[in-house]
């Protein structure tokens, strides 16, 4: 983040982050094959959403 930002700018931010996150994993956990779960994870790494 850069450092000018304020604090609801930081906190709209971190949500956001959080969304993310949890969306990823609730589609990580409803994949409906093991090969579609690995390619989920793999592009979660990719874009580090797990950071």
């Amino acid at each position: 983040m850069p450092a000018k930002m304020n604090v609801t700018a930081k906190i709209r931010a971190r949500r956001a982050e959080a969304r993310t996150r949890k969306a990823v994993n609730r589609a990580i956990e409803k994949a409906a094959t093991p090969a579609m779960r690995h390619e989920l994870i793999a592009m979660a790494h990719s874009h580090n959403v797990w950071r």
